[in-house]
């Protein structure tokens, strides 16, 4: 173990884990669920610190080295093929993810200061709170990366409905000549096909699938850049543009 100190005094933190202190805290104070968060999420998640620190440098609020640093471990991070190793928080905690998004500064802040020649836990030169949370809230970050995991997820949930309302067409085919009778009020009703039912589940299906990706459009609109309360406080001027375009270029 490693002594870290915190506002609340010292704390004992796995010498071998990148995160620290306040993560260390959340871990002990929020044994609730044993469920950690999803892997899209924190990739999302990564990716926006990234754009952040992108946008922070672009904007002069960040120097270059701090900037590269930070960018460089959100690089090795989205490079693992484990990511989730590092994120330890259960899933039920304190506020809007508040000791989620401490966890991923934690990490990101001490894999920069390890490849600038620091040590795990100095939290100098790179800050997990004045540099790699820099220009952002719990509250726009974690709405922004949900969303991005969003957009993520359904990319890969398109094709499954697609393919299923395939394999309920190709039913409706094979059950076109199964004669049954038909339901209403818990009563048998007029005759139907078994083929005609399949063939109603696949248009509902495809149907589902045109309104998910049509209202899916409302989730590619994003508040990051409001930070605590909606208002930028705390930003350079033009920094939520700047984010986005970064995210934009990193996520297609």
């Amino acid at each position: 173990m490693r002594i870290e100190k915190d506002t609340l005094g010292e704390v004992r933190v796995p010498d071998d884990a990148w995160y620290g202190a306040q993560t260390q805290r959340a871990v002990e104070n929020y044994p609730i669920s044993g469920l950690r968060e999803h892997p899209a999420f924190i990739r999302a998640f990564i990716l926006l610190k990234k754009a952040a620190a992108l946008a922070n440098h672009e904007l002069g609020a960040m120097d270059e080295r701090i900037a590269s640093a930070i960018i460089g471990a959100c690089d090795k991070l989205l490079d693992e093929e484990d990511i989730t190793r590092h994120f330890v928080v259960d899933v039920f905690q304190a506020g809007a993810g508040t000791s989620f998004n401490m966890n991923c500064n934690e990490v990101l802040a001490n894999l920069a200061n390890v490849s600038l020649g620091g040590a795990r836990g100095d939290d100098k030169p790179v800050h997990p709170n004045d540099q790699v949370n820099m220009s952002q809230s719990t509250n726009d970050v974690v709405p922004t990366a949900i969303r991005i995991a969003i957009l993520f997820l359904l990319d890969l949930l398109y094709p499954q409905l697609e393919a299923l309302a395939d394999v309920l067409d190709e039913k409706g085919a094979q059950f076109a000549d199964v004669i049954k009778s038909g339901r209403t009020h818990l009563q048998d009703a007029v005759p139907i096909t078994l083929g005609q039912e399949f063939r109603a589940y696949a248009a509902a299906v495809r149907r589902s699938t045109r309104l998910l990706r049509n209202v899916s459009e409302e989730v590619e609109e994003l508040g990051i850049g409001g930070t605590a309360v909606g208002t930028g406080i705390n930003t350079p001027l033009g920094y939520r543009f700047a984010v986005l375009r970064h995210l934009n270029a990193s996520t297609g």
